[in-house]
């Protein structure tokens, strides 16, 4: 890039002005984004990343470095700002010119995997913040486990009034407070804006307080008196408790005549304040082009870690642990991650047990649980129902960070978005369990999840109106469809034992595919009672039954619907019908088959009705415009499985009275 000649030293609040004038020009440029926040927190940041965070710019993924999350993702402008004047090499001034282009890796909110630096996807308000609590917890857990000569670093977040309004921040701040993450800071941008104006239009919250009741340490500081910041910072550092630095700050801070308006918050300027606040802060140059001495002190800044690095890369080499921890950190699986399982799907296809699929997906993690020892999981307050726990597995808590296992309380959402953090974060695969039903309340951070790319394993219970006597409030009927319009989640409802673990291989082995196991408490009969050489599973439908002859009707099921379908499949054969039936444990996988095996399963030429005690809502492809379906097209009600079975006629006669009215 271009830059321009001076001979004096930059001061700190040049180079603040930097972060500011950037953002005010490429909000400008793209005619969209939000230039008040950066502009606001350019003081903060600057003492941050030049005092304090542990960085390299020219290795973005070393493994010992702080963990930068701007939780306030739609200030992009400032993190693009932060790594393009620290020299991460993809933040060119060519992509902060193309802010919010088609192609650009400067997306109109952080996007993880498009630019270095970028640890996290953010932008829904408040998820930063609770990703934030996953990276804590796997530093914490790796330092445990690794011990401080290879980990140890810390995590800060920039968050703002919006992040701290939205309900997960309180499932986030709760549980990094009891786990006592003393490496986590958060830097509140604490403007008293949002979008429609003041913060008293719809908040009273005393925030500090908030988080001192949750266990936090908590301190104000003026977030423009540079000197401030550094004392806040620092008395972070020393805590014994995750820290919140409430930064009074002036939103649009250096705009000529809008600073302080909530109406810097999500529009350019305009090209009269530009040109106004360019004089206000005596910045005499052009739309990107930097000073030479502001881009020489930035570099160096971007520099100074690398003598860290280089004294870490040192001490791993040395390490005995070395190869261990590059392995985890890569997330390469153990060589022999599956040999327990692989022996006890061999076992179970002789045994032929029936049993609750949540049960299935249990068995499956004893005994994978000791052949991965990134595996670390938990439940929201479910525990015994969801099966996520192993025998003899440590909790993960404070002081005792090397534990497995993470009670996250009742906070579906809360859970589901450390569990993000745990993945991105690096050496450690997490998984949680809760009620199926419940996933509309982790459903978003799911969703980033499957943006990210993450492997992510999310544990689903009680699956179906077969949970019975609880009721319409917790039986999901819409929730598979929900789930599976889901891009990059791989749902599996799986049918029995071999199923399940055939599905849990293909969770753990996916490594930028979340997953969702959708288990029933039920008891199931074994339906995989032949063995394959291959993982059935993993072509997310096959045909489990072939027909006597050539086929008529094909059954489609999944679940603890596919003995229904196999039942339905004998009757139809004892009246010379030849059946054929398909489990179809994964959609997502199967219509990533070529288009010749799924002609194959699907039987175009043959009647079609599937069964499935949801929502119709995603079968078409299976069964076509004019196919059959036996399944649920409203809420569930409280009784005993076998009864609501019966009652909303998801029965053997239901699916041969449809196939028969179709013939």
């Amino acid at each position: 890039m271009s830059a321009v000649k001076s001979a004096a030293k930059a001061t700190q609040k040049q180079m603040a002005d930097a972060i500011r004038v950037l953002a005010m020009d490429g909000v400008e440029k793209a005619k969209s984004g939000h230039p008040g926040m950066p502009m606001g927190m350019a003081d903060v940041a600057t003492v941050l990343f030049s005092k304090f965070l542990k960085f390299d710019a020219s290795r973005p993924d070393w493994a010992d470095r702080d963990r930068f999350i701007l939780s306030a993702g739609h200030g992009s402008m400032l993190i693009y700002a932060l790594l393009h004047l620290t020299g991460y090499k993809a933040a060119t001034r060519e992509e902060l010119s193309n802010f919010r282009q088609w192609g650009s890796k400067t997306a109109g909110h952080p996007e993880y995997g498009h630019m270095p630096g970028v640890e996290v996807t953010t932008g829904p308000l408040g998820q930063g913040l609770a990703t934030s609590v996953g990276f804590a917890m796997a530093e914490r857990h790796l330092a445990a486990k690794y011990g401080a000569d290879l980990v140890d670093h810390r995590t800060w977040v920039i968050a703002g009034d919006g992040c701290l309004m939205e309900g997960v921040s309180q499932e986030a701040i709760a549980l990094a407070g009891r786990l006592k993450l003393s490496r986590l800071t958060v830097l509140w941008d604490d403007n008293d804006i949002t979008i429609d104006g003041k913060v008293a239009l719809s908040d009273a919250t005393d925030q500090k307080g908030r988080f001192k009741a949750a266990g936090w340490a908590v301190k104000a500081v003026d977030g423009h008196d540079m000197a401030a910041i550094k004392t806040a910072l620092k008395w972070a550092t020393r805590q014994d408790k995750p820290t919140l630095i409430a930064c009074k700050t002036q939103i649009g801070r250096g705009a000529a005549t809008m600073a302080g308006s909530h109406k810097t918050h999500g529009a350019a300027l305009g090209a009269a304040e530009v040109a106004a606040t360019r004089l206000g802060l005596a910045w005499d140059h052009d739309p990107f082009e930097m000073p030479d001495n502001v881009l020489s002190a930035w570099r160096k800044v971007g520099r100074q870690g690398a003598k860290h690095r280089k004294a870490w890369e040192a001490r791993l080499a040395a390490s005995p642990q070395a190869a261990d921890f590059t392995r985890a950190m890569k997330g390469d699986l153990p060589d022999n991650a599956f040999d327990g399982l692989d022996a006890k799907i061999a076992e179970l296809i002789e045994t032929k047990p029936a049993q609750a699929t949540r049960q299935s997906s249990g068995a499956a993690l004893e005994q994978v649980f000791g052949a991965v020892p990134e595996l670390v999981g938990g439940s929201a307050d479910l525990t015994g129902s969801n099966n996520t726990y192993v025998a003899g597995t440590p909790i993960l808590d404070a002081p005792n960070y090397e534990g497995r296992y993470v009670n996250y309380g009742i906070r579906e959402f809360g859970m589901a978005a450390a569990m993000n953090g745990l993945a991105l974060h690096g050496g450690v695969i997490p998984y949680g369990g809760t009620f199926m039903v419940f996933s509309d309340y982790s459903r978003p951070a799911i969703r980033l999840g499957a943006l990210m790319g993450v492997r992510v394993v999310h544990v689903l219970t009680h699956d179906s109106i077969g949970l019975g006597e609880d009721g319409p409030t917790h039986q999901p009927v819409e929730h598979l469809a929900a789930l599976r319009a889901i891009p990059n989640l791989n749902v599996f409802r799986p049918a029995d034992t071999v199923e399940a673990m055939e599905a849990w291989k293909i969770a753990l082995s996916s490594r930028t595919t979340p997953s969702a196991m959708c288990l029933s408490r039920q008891k199931t009969a074994a339906v995989r009672v032949e063995a394959s050489s291959e993982n059935l599973t993993a072509k997310g439908a096959y045909e489990l039954k072939a027909a006597s002859g050539e086929a008529r009707a094909t059954l489609f099921a999944t679940g603890t619907e596919v003995p229904i379908a196999l039942a339905a499949a004998e009757r139809l054969e004892a009246n010379d019908i030849p059946t054929r039936v398909v489990s179809a444990p994964c959609f997502e996988l199967f219509f990533q088959q070529p288009k010749a095996y799924q002609d194959s399963v699907i039987g175009r030429g043959t009647v079609r009705v599937a069964v499935e005690a949801a929502v119709q809502q995603g079968w078409e492809r299976f069964i076509g415009e004019d196919g059959g379906f036996v399944g649920m097209t409203g809420f569930g009600a409280s009784a005993p499985a076998e009864v609501l079975y019966e009652k909303f006629g998801i029965t053997t006669e239901a699916v041969v009275a449809a196939v028969k009215a179709r013939l």
